[in-house]
């Protein structure tokens, strides 16, 4: 698969402060690219890097396959950061126009692309309001267009639905599919795990400026699994002998069990059932990032290990 984007060994220090430490990744054209880290680990930092607002101490960034240049390059990147950026007093049309051709666009282009995004997302009758007018769901999807608008190779979404309601969520999100089924790479950085894991395909998540894991959601999912099972059963029985397994909770209407060492699940079904115990449901519980992300976070030996794995 062709990569869009590649870090090799970069490093960043601020005086004393080391932001970033010989990380290196590689980002396939076309994915959706989960960045993590809990607050200080350097993921602003890098983002600035590979926008070309700072540059790196060591290491080298390559856009497209060659090596990035920020003067030139710069029409390859769509850049949303979190903070926003955008001219409280100006006139929302015209801002998005003036936007739009420092990016290179022709004006007669970009109103054209404007219009079809504004009536896209709801936001024909904003032409001529002021952006200070605007909630903050409002800004963030002009944000939104003013960042995909000039169809960059390279889109970089920091907490891209902070301030949305539910339903505009959900048209941001059916819209970052839309751009990366076109062959736009996407990187999205947020403390949302739940939106990782329904959004991304492959994720990294940075702790101190390093990377201590990166892989597919699946991957990461499945490495970090503990061998628990959700048994759903039609009535609980007054006692359920378990030989091949622990029972680690019980619910209303079953088990979460964990197996015994080098047990297959269908064993844990064979037993149930011999006891009489009719199963409605059984189907394994993989851990969520977000509780992957806490157990790298606060144990580094394990992240340590787990990237070099990979």
């Amino acid at each position: 698969m062709q990569q869009l984007l590649q870090l090799k060994n970069i490093s960043k220090s601020f005086v004393a402060q080391k932001a970033i430490e010989d990380l290196s990744i590689s980002i396939p054209q076309g994915s959706i690219f989960g960045l993590l880290g809990p607050n200080g680990a350097g993921k602003t930092t890098l983002l600035r890097i590979i926008t070309g607002i700072f540059m790196a101490d060591e290491g080298e960034v390559l856009l497209d396959g060659q090596p990035f240049d920020a003067i030139n390059d710069v029409g390859m990147i769509g850049y949303m950061p979190e903070e926003r950026g955008l001219y409280k007093k100006m006139k929302i049309g015209e801002q998005a126009l003036y936007l739009a051709q420092l990016k290179g666009m022709s004006y007669a282009d970009a109103s054209e692309k404007l219009k079809h995004w504004f009536v896209k997302l709801g936001m024909e009758s904003w032409w001529n309001k002021k952006v200070e007018d605007l909630s903050k769901g409002m800004s963030q999807k002009l944000q939104f267009v003013t960042t995909v608008l000039h169809q960059p190779k390279l889109i970089i979404l920091d907490e891209p639905f902070s301030g949305l309601d539910p339903v505009n969520a959900n048209l941001i999100k059916d819209e970052i599919y839309s751009l990366a089924k076109q062959g736009s790479t996407i990187i999205f950085s947020t403390h949302r795990m739940e939106q990782v894991e329904e959004i991304c395909d492959q994720i990294m998540l940075m702790n101190k400026g390093k990377n201590i894991l990166n892989g597919t959601v699946a991957t990461v999912k499945q490495h970090f699994k503990e061998n628990l099972f959700s048994l759903l059963v039609q009535e609980k029985p007054e006692r359920l002998f378990a030989n091949s397994f622990d029972i680690i909770n019980e619910t209303a209407n079953g088990y979460i069990v964990k197996l015994h060492e080098g047990v297959k699940s269908n064993e844990i079904l064979i037993q149930v059932i011999n006891q009489g115990v009719t199963v409605t449901a059984f189907h394994e519980v993989l851990p969520t990032l977000n509780e992957i992300f806490i157990k790298l976070v606060e144990n580094t030996p394990t992240a340590r290990k787990f990237e070099a794995s990979l």
